[in-house]
This record gives structure tokens, sequence and C-alpha cells, in this order.
């Protein structure tokens, strides 16, 4: 790997997450959240949609990122694959995470960006438009907050908040994630489902809350969360308890997750091995 080509890689991704949020934040701020001035339309069959504002940050970040990385290949949440000539080096790209959020009026999203390198996420950049603030990481280097200081896993009391998120395949038929939802909100005071998975790992980087339970969670994020997380000091392991890979290509089942503090994570395990229990006990689903 190209010595600074991560340090290269942070500047050009800031600066472009930054320039993206400040499109969005026109928008946002200005009172045009309603859906109707969105151009808000269904994307796929699984609840999600997509927006004009989601294809114009896109617009902007794949722009910038290709014109500084000629050669290296995107993959961007709405546009796909692009530019493949150096498959080694990998960008992936989500403009607007959160969409259903801000469809409602809900300003919860942020931009996220990220480098793999070999599918190993070497670099994150995640940039909240709507407070103008970034936090980024690099592989071996530490994750940094919107002062420049260095996120470190903080003496915080534990305040039994946790994070869900979930694929677009999962259905609501799942017994699996059903069980793990109902033991992580019988065990924490609050169990958030932002529809923002980047969004929940700024904030269990930043200490704020305890842990995050992902199941089968959407590959576009993954990497550039979790290189976030544990540059913060955060433990990341399978549902299974064994070390985490977070590379590209994996399975959505291999995708599964528990985040969290290190104190935290093995409680994290025991309510998942307690959901899979909960699982294995209960009735098929009655036929209509």
């Amino acid at each position: 790997m190209t010595s600074n080509l991560p340090t290269t890689a942070q500047q050009v991704a800031v600066a472009t997450a930054e320039a993206a949020g400040q499109l969005l934040r026109r928008h946002l701020l200005r009172g045009g959240r309603r859906p109707d001035s969105l151009e808000v339309r269904a994307k796929g069959t699984a609840g999600d949609v997509i927006t004009g504002l989601d294809l114009a940050a896109e617009k902007l970040i794949v722009g910038r990122i290709r014109d500084a990385f000629p050669r290296h290949r995107i993959i961007a949440e709405e546009g796909g694959l692009a530019g493949a000539s150096d498959s080694a080096w990998t960008w992936l790209i989500d403009p607007l995470d959160g969409t259903n959020n801000v469809a409602i009026g809900l300003p919860a999203c942020v931009i996220g960006i990220a480098l793999c390198a070999e599918g190993v996420p070497v670099l994150s950049v995640i940039h909240d438009p709507v407070l103008g603030q970034t936090w980024s990481a690099i592989r071996g280097r530490g994750a940094r907050g919107p002062d420049g200081q260095q996120l470190r896993v903080g003496a915080h009391p534990v305040s039994r908040v946790l994070a869900w998120t979930q694929g677009y395949s999962v259905t609501r038929e799942d017994r699996v994630a059903g069980a793990l939802k109902l033991v992580l909100e019988a065990a924490s005071h609050r169990l958030l489902q932002l529809w923002a998975p980047l969004l929940s790992w700024v904030m269990l980087s930043r200490g704020v809350i305890d842990g995050i339970v992902g199941y089968q969670p959407e590959e576009i994020d993954l990497p550039g969360g979790a290189l976030i997380a544990t540059e913060a000091g955060m433990i990341i392991k399978t549902l299974d308890g064994a070390p985490f890979s977070g590379r590209l290509g994996e399975s959505a089942q291999a995708r599964s997750f528990v985040a969290g503090r290190p104190e935290t994570v093995g409680a994290l395990l025991t309510l998942v091995a307690s959901a899979k229990e909960l699982h294995a006990t209960w009735p098929e689903p009655m036929l209509p």
C-alpha cells in the first residue's frame, strides 16, 4: 500500500463529504424537507426510498473521487460500480445515509465515504450535514472527531442504550431478527433504530451509546462504520463471538455483528445467545 495514499485520500474524502454536506444542508435547513419537494420514490420492494438529494450528492462525490483517483474502483449506493482499472482500491459511497428519515422530515442523516485496499477498509469519513461535523479514521492511526482530537474509549457510565441495524432483505417474518430485537429491547434502557447505521457507528465511537447489534446489514456502510469504531477502541465480534472480518464481499449472514465497548461486548453476546434460545422455542408462523 502506498504509504501516503490514506492521508491524501482522507484529505480528499473529508473535503468531498463536506462539499456534499453543504449541498444537503441548504435543502434540509430551508424547510424543503417535505416528501413532495424531495422527489421521493420507492427503491426496490423492501421499503427503501430514494430522493433527488441522494442523486445530487452522489454525483458530486463520485465526480470528485473519480477526478482525484481515476484508476480506483467506486461503488456508490445509487449508481453501483464505476471504474475498475485498479480493483485493489475500492471506494464505498453512501451519499445520504438516512434517506427514509429525511423523506419524513426527520433530518437524522450522514454522508459516508470509505476506502478499502484489497477489500480491507483503510479509511472512513462520516459527515453530518445538519450539524456540519465530520468524523474520520485511518487504519492503525486512530479516529478523530470534529475538533480534530482523537476518539478513544472513555470511562463513561454504562447508559444501557443500544442501537439496532438490519439489511433491507430482512423481513418481518424473520424470527431470528424478531427474537434479537425482543431480547435487546428488554435488556436495554433504549433500543435505537435510526435507519442510518453510520450515525449509530458515530454515536458508538463517541461513547454515547453502549453497543450496536447488526443483523445481515447492508455492505455499503459496514466497512467504514466498523473502521471508525475499532479505531476509537471499540470491539466488534460476529454473533457467535468470533473475530469480525469487515471485508468487502462477505455474505449477508457473515456481516451480522455485535459491537461495543470492551466491557459490554460480553454482555451483548450473552443477550444474542439468549435470543437464539428464545428463537428455537418459537412456533412456526400460522398460515393465513
